[in-house]
């Protein structure tokens, strides 16, 4: 499945599909960021908060391709 973004601007919220696998759980990074895992252990998501003042992309699982995306979402990447 190629990386997929919803962005709902009035929540200031990201939500990145990594897989079409089915959700099992989620751990927060912080306040603002949270991976979802499937049954497996591997990420199917990312949530980001707070997004319009930019996003810390460090522990994020593919990162590269995170950061290609939010920036050329027009998001700011702190790295």
């Amino acid at each position: 499945m190629k990386m997929k973004i919803e962005h709902d601007k009035k929540a200031d919220a990201i939500y990145i599909y990594l897989s079409d696998a089915p959700y099992s759980y989620g751990k927060n990074l912080d306040t603002e960021r949270r991976v979802d895992y499937d049954a497996n252990g591997n990420p199917r998501g990312i949530e980001l908060l707070c997004v319009s003042t930019g996003v810390n992309t460090d522990g994020l699982p593919n990162r590269a391709k995170v950061e290609k995306l939010l920036s050329d979402s027009g998001i700011k990447v702190f790295a």
